[in-house]
C-alpha cells in the first residue's frame, strides 16, 4: 500500500531478487556445488537473523568464485531480468531521476548486467572481487560498506548529499537499514516476499512487474505526464 508519494532526485535499485530474479551467490554456490550450504546462510541473513558480516566472506570462501564465473553471472542476471526493469529504469530517468545500483553482490558481475540496463561503471555500487593473474579468486574488498549490514545506508548517505531526496528498493533486511542514511525504502516482494520488508518498509510492493513501483517513486504529477 502508498501512503504517500514524495518527490525523489535519486532512486537506487538492489540487484539480486529486485532487478533480477535470481540470488547471485546462490546461483555461483550451485555452479561449485555447494548450493545447499550456501542457501542457508544467504536466506538467514536476507531475514535478518544472522549478520551480513558474518556471512559475507565465509560464503566466498565457500564458494571461490573465479572470473569464468563472473561473467557466467552476468548473463545469468540478463537472462532473469525481473518484468519491467528496463521500462521503470527508463521511466525515472525520463523524469530526470538519477538512478543507481546498490547491491551487496559482486562488482564484476553486476556492473556488467547493469551496462544492460543503461548503468554506467560509476552508477554501480557493489563489492569488487579480487583475482590473481590466472582469474582465480583472491578474496574481495573488505573496505566497502556494502559487505556490512549497514553498507546501504552509507551510500545513501552519500547520494542524498550529492543529489537530495533518495529511495531505495529491495527486497530484504540490508534494503531496509538504508533508511538510516535518509532514505525512502520501497519493499519489493514481486521475487522474494519477506515479512520483515511488509511490516517495516515505507511501502511495499507484491506486484512481479517492477513497474508497480513507480507510483511509491513518482509524484502523481509526475505519473500524469507519463
Amino acid at each position: 500500500m502508498i501512503s504517500q508519494r514524495p518527490r525523489f532526485d535519486a532512486v537506487c535499485f538492489d540487484c539480486d531478487s529486485t532487478l533480477t530474479s535470481i540470488e547471485g551467490i546462490d546461483e555461483l554456490a550451485e555452479r561449485a556445488g555447494c548450493k545447499a550450504e550456501i542457501a542457508v546462510l544467504t536466506e538467514a541473513a536476507m531475514n535478518g537473523k544472522i549478520p551480513l558480516e558474518e556471512v559475507y566472506a565465509k560464503r566466498l570462501d565457500i564458494v571461490h568464485p573465479d572470473r569464468a564465473a563472473l561473467a557466467w553471472l552476468a548473463e545469468r542476471y540478463a537472462n532473469e531480468m525481473v518484468s519491467g526493469a528496463a521500462e521503470t529504469i527508463a521511466t525515472l530517468r525520463r523524469h530526470g531521476k538519477a538512478v543507481y545500483v546498490i547491491t551487496g553482490g559482486l562488482l564484476q558481475a553486476v556492473a556488467e548486467f547493469a551496462r544492460s540496463l543503461g548503468f554506467s561503471p560509476g552508477q554501480v555500487h557493489a563489492v569488487k572481487v579480487h583475482f590473481d593473474g590466472a582469474g582465480t579468486y583472491q578474496g574481495f574488498d573488505t573496505s566497502s560498506p556494502l559487505c556490512r549490514s549497514n553498507g546501504k545506508a552509507t551510500i545513501c548517505r552519500k547520494l542524498a548529499a550529492k543529489h537530495g531526496s533518495v529511495a531505495l528498493v529491495g527486497d530484504g533486511l540490508t534494503d531496509l537499514a538504508a533508511r538510516a542514511g535518509g532514505a525512502y525504502v520501497v519493499g519489493y516482494g514481486g521475487v522474494a516476499h519477506r515479512e520483515v520488508m511488509l511490516q517495516e518498509a515505507d511501502c511495499y510492493i507484491a506486484s512481479p512487474s517492477l513497474t508497480a513501483t513507480l507510483p511509491a517513486l513518482l509524484t502523481e504529477e509526475e505519473q500524469g505526464r507519463s
